[in-house]
C-alpha cells in the first residue's frame, strides 16, 4: 500500500495508473458503499455485485473526479448512479416500481407480522423498492425530494409519498 498519502494523495495516485493506491481507496469505502447498496436494493446479493460494478465504474471515470467534493462523496453518487441504473435498465427491472401511481407504493406481498426486535435495516428491506429507495435517500442519506426525483426518476409528490408510506410501514413493522 503506497505509504504516507492521505485521500487526494491515493485519489492522484489511483488517476495516474496506481492500482495499488487505488485498492486502498477500494478497502476505505467498500463498507459503506455496499451498505448503501443493500439499503437501496434490500438485497445482500445484488448489493454484493453492484458494489463490485461501483468501484468498476469508479475506476472507468476515476479520471473525472475534480477534486471538488471528498472521494466518498463522488463515490457515493457514482454508487447511487449504479443502482438506479440497474434499477432501471437491469435483469429483472420494473419501472412500475418507479411510477407515478399511488397503487404502486403499496407492498406486493404482506410480511409474516412484525418480529419482536427487528432491526431497522431488516425492517428496511421489506419495504417495496419504490418506498426503500426514497426512504433510504432521505431519511438515511439525506437528499432532498428534488434530489430523488431526478435522481429515481420520478415526480417529487411521488418522492414524497414514497416517503410517508415507507415511513408508516416500517413505523408498523416496527413495533
Amino acid at each position: 500500500m503506497p505509504e504516507n498519502l492521505d485521500g487526494r494523495g491515493l485519489v492522484r495516485r489511483a488517476q495516474e495508473g496506481d492500482l495499488e493506491a487505488f485498492e486502498a481507496l477500494y478497502r476505505e469505502n467498500v463498507g459503506r458503499v455496499y451498505a448503501l447498496c443493500v439499503r437501496l436494493t434490500g438485497s445482500r446479493s445484488a448489493a454484493e455485485d453492484l458494489t463490485q460494478e461501483v468501484f468498476v465504474r469508479a475506476w472507468r471515470k476515476l479520471g473525472q473526479f475534480r477534486g471538488e467534493a471528498a472521494f466518498g462523496t463522488w463515490l457515493y453518487r457514482v454508487a447511487v448512479n449504479v443502482v438506479m441504473s440497474e434499477r432501471r435498465t437491469g435483469p429483472g427491472s420494473n419501472r412500475e416500481e418507479l411510477t407515478d401511481d399511488p397503487a404502486a407504493l403499496e407492498p406486493t406481498s404482506q410480511s409474516s407480522g412484525p418480529e419482536v426486535g427487528m432491526d431497522l435495516e431488516r425492517a428496511i428491506a421489506t419495504l417495496p423498492p419504490g418506498a426503500r429507495q426514497v426512504f433510504v435517500l432521505h431519511d438515511v442519506e439525506g437528499h432532498r425530494h428534488e434530489e430523488i426525483a431526478r435522481l429515481v426518476g420520478i415526480a417529487v409528490g411521488t418522492s414524497r409519498a414514497h416517503l410517508h408510506r415507507a415511513r408508516a410501514r416500517l413505523r408498523e413493522v416496527l413495533q
